[in-house]
């Protein structure tokens, strides 16, 4: 018979040529082949492709998938719900092929749609699932080219005590998914599958870059001290581009240039080593569309691909929202969140795009905001992508972290010791030249300095920001404060912060007065300018992050004066866990006699000291799921584990500021499950607020919460948000009674 992988109909409402399965097996084959060329994987690739589909060659499933499209209703007369066919596939390849080939193949034929599984634990584990299924009624059309493929052995010898063999099934398994994809969809939808070309060159877009950069210079020339310390950077980014790949660290102080000098770095290191992309990994969503927006203005809308769970929809291309499912663009500008909890995914949609991270340049902005819990599996994987992946990282930072003293850089093959190179020539000769403020530190630990005294200090300032470690502490003094007086922090919205920010710079920008008081959000490169910044006692790492946003511009110093940082003992310690740790080892360093904080010098004992006090590197255990040297992973245990934002102590609220109160009604009245509904709930993720469990429950009790759809919950007035400070908990009564006037 001839055996069909799909089907589609025309416009006309008349059946197409069907895509044979032969046809899709080889297109598929063909092009995981390429994908994988990169890690010299490319025989491995082919094999998967070749088999991913081959369950689909049973009678059974034929007359399955006639009957189901409607192209032959008469082929059954039964109608199974849905007839599984990867299990078949890994079954046979099982069969084809050695015990550690096969079983290698196996979890990413079995997890092509369903997602790379668990080797035992679950009924749905792939030992399982193997041994309920059976090939004898494939074809021997499609059996038979199997035995004649033999795939080389791996492409280096794994060490069983890493991730290295875990990591590389997952690559494969990317190859996989993408190229099944993207084949099925050049036959379903051939317009969409060529809307996904026509990006430049990383050659044409360096050039965009460069042109840019000669505009900003002359920009520049009016601030003569700051324009020469950006260049200086500029320079040594561009000369350490010719340096051989692995991985740099860019250490520059906030105002540094550090942003499109980093990105001057990647692209010319990815013309020099003919690298396909860039990829710039941001801490954040609140300053990724911040950095989105200088990129667009060098490169065009059109150049590169956002990609966070807080872009709506129609804020992107139609090329650029396909690019975001596998990647494939020169320019990724993405959030930790996003990438390396893809790297450690199991699920088919979240895994295609990581093949793409091969050959890339990978900029780590922020890099010291790497959550300690995971430093380890993030390392190694690291460390994996340089050697194997032809990868470059750069590390890119104003208080470098002890990263290069990790084991999983201390065991780095082929480099010195220190495998971190520093492009900056002279770091702290960069620093001194880009001093723009002092800091004044508390006179001792014990004083501690309370919101009124503070209020009263803040409000002689006409433009001011002070940062505390909390929520509750920023309402607690925002409340003391003057009337007009900007409120930020996580309970507002991130459309609402937005617009706060957007507020906050344009009356910095026209001299007014302005006063804000915020959480550590603003911290992360969010582009601010005040004359003076007050922050609560926390970690070296964090008193630097608030500097850069006092002085930034480097305006006073026009004047011979310098910005203002004062540091002071909030009547709050910082929350338990890092940021209290962080707190904790400042506060032992400034007993010791530490003047400076922002001397680059410290950083390496802070980071040091700061790690060793974490209870763990990998306090998930993620390692133990993907380390076998019997090739059995735990891949979805490890995907599930792997969650930077823990979002089991909290839930999501949907908010009705803005335009927030009309998407929650479109979504009321649309039916569940419709595509609209996804693109609302897409929109809707920038009007709403995470809380803790124990904040959601004080909400629903008393009735403030309404579920719109399953799983989701607004609230049910305008009355709980404030326009200032955001979704009210404490401070509005519990007893629903209360609400009576």
């Amino acid at each position: 018979m001839d055996f069909i992988a799909h089907v589609r109909k025309l416009l006309n409402e008349q059946w197409a040529k069907p895509q044979s399965l032969n046809e899709h097996l080889q297109g598929t084959a063909e092009l995981a082949a390429e994908f994988a060329k990169s890690f010299d994987s490319a025989e491995w690739a082919y094999v998967l492709g070749m088999s991913h589909d081959t369950g689909k060659g049973t009678v059974e499933w034929q007359r399955y998938i006639c009957n189901k499209s409607g192209y032959d209703e008469e082929a059954s007369s039964e109608s199974p719900g849905r007839l599984e066919h990867s299990g078949a596939g890994a079954k046979l390849v099982e069969e084809s092929f050695d015990r550690g080939t096969g079983r290698i193949l196996s979890y990413c034929v079995a997890g092509h749609h369903a997602g790379l599984a668990d080797y035992i634990g679950s009924p749905s584990a792939l030992v399982n699932r193997l041994q309920q299924v059976k090939t004898d009624k494939i074809a021997e059309e499609f059996k038979f080219p199997l035995s004649s493929l033999k795939p080389q052995k791996s492409p280096w010898k794994f060490k069983p005590q890493e991730l290295d063999a875990s990591l590389w099934i997952r690559m494969l398994f990317s190859c996989l998914v993408d190229a099944d994809r993207l084949d099925t969809e050049n036959y379903m939808d051939s317009e969409k599958s060529a809307s996904r070309k026509g990006y430049r060159s990383i050659t044409e877009l360096q050039q965009r870059f460069n042109n840019y950069m000669e505009g900003k210079a002359k920009s520049l020339g009016r601030n003569l001290r700051l324009y020469e310390a950006r260049q200086r950077v500029l320079s040594d980014c561009r000369a350490a581009a010719v340096w051989q790949s692995g991985f740099f660290s860019l250490t520059v102080p906030t105002g540094g240039g550090k942003t499109l000098s980093s990105m001057a770095f990647a692209l010319k290191h990815a013309e020099q080593y003919k690298k396909d992309r860039v990829i710039y990994v941001i801490p954040y969503t609140s300053i990724i569309e911040q950095n989105a927006d200088v990129f667009r203005e060098v490169f065009g809308d059109d150049e590169l691909v956002e990609h966070h769970s807080s872009l709506a929809e129609e804020d992107s291309t139609i090329r650029g929202r396909l690019a975001s499912e596998n990647w494939d663009a020169p320019i990724i500008i993405t959030t930790a969140v996003q990438f390396f909890e893809s790297l450690f995914a199991n699920k088919a949609g979240r895994c295609r795009k990581i093949h793409n991270i091969a050959n890339s340049v990978i900029v780590l902005d922020e890099a010291q905001l790497i959550p300690t819990d995971f430093l380890a599996p993030i390392l190694e994987t690291l460390r994996l992508l340089v050697e194997h992946y032809r990868v470059s990282v750069v590390i890119c930072t104003a208080t470098k972290p002890a990263l290069e003293k990790q084991q999983a850089f201390l065991q780095f093959p082929g480099l010195p010791k220190d495998s971190i190179r520093e492009i900056i020539h002279d770091v702290p000769d960069l620093f001194g030249r880009l001093e723009r403020v002092k800091v004044t530190m508390p006179p001792d630990q014990s004083t501690i300095t309370e919101w009124k005294e503070l209020s009263e200090e803040l409000s002689a300032y006409k433009q001011v920001l002070c940062i505390v470690s909390d929520r509750k502490s920023c309402r607690e003094l925002h409340a003391l404060m003057p009337k007009g007086t900007y409120h930020l922090s996580a309970l507002m919205c991130a459309q609402h912060r937005s617009d706060v920010i957007k507020k906050i710079k344009e009356k910095l920008a026209a001299g007014k007065a302005i006063r804000v008081i915020s959480t550590q959000l603003v911290e992360a490169g969010v582009d601010i300018d005040f004359p003076v910044v007050y922050r609560a006692m926390a970690g070296l790492d964090s008193i630097a992050q608030a500097a850069g946003r006092c002085n930034r511009e480097g305006k006073l110093n026009a004047a011979d004066e310098l910005g203002k940082v004062v540091v002071f003992n909030a009547p709050r310690k910082p929350p338990p866990g890092t940021l209290r740790k962080a707190s904790e080892t400042a506060q032992r360093m400034c007993k010791e006699g530490l003047n400076n904080p922002l001397d680059p010098s410290v950083f390496l004992p802070y980071f040091s000291e700061l790690f060793w006090k974490s209870n763990s590197l990998d306090a998930r255990g993620i390692m133990k799921y993907l380390v076998s040297s019997r090739f059995e992973f735990q891949f979805k245990s490890a995907a599930e584990q792997f969650k930077i934002i823990d979002d089991k102590n909290q839930m999501s609220v949907l908010v009705p500021y803005g335009e927030g109160g009309k998407f929650i009604d479109l979504l009321k009245n649309i039916k569940n499950g419709s595509s609209f509904e996804n693109i609302l709930l897409r929109k809707l993720q920038r009007y709403s607020v995470n809380v803790y469990n124990y904040q959601y429950t004080v909400l629903q009790g008393r009735g403030s919460l309404e579920k719109i759809v399953p799983g989701v919950f607004a609230l049910t007035t305008t009355i709980e948000y404030d326009p200032t400070i955001g979704l009210l908990i404490d401070e509005m009564p519990n007893n629903p009674e209360d609400f009576i006037i």
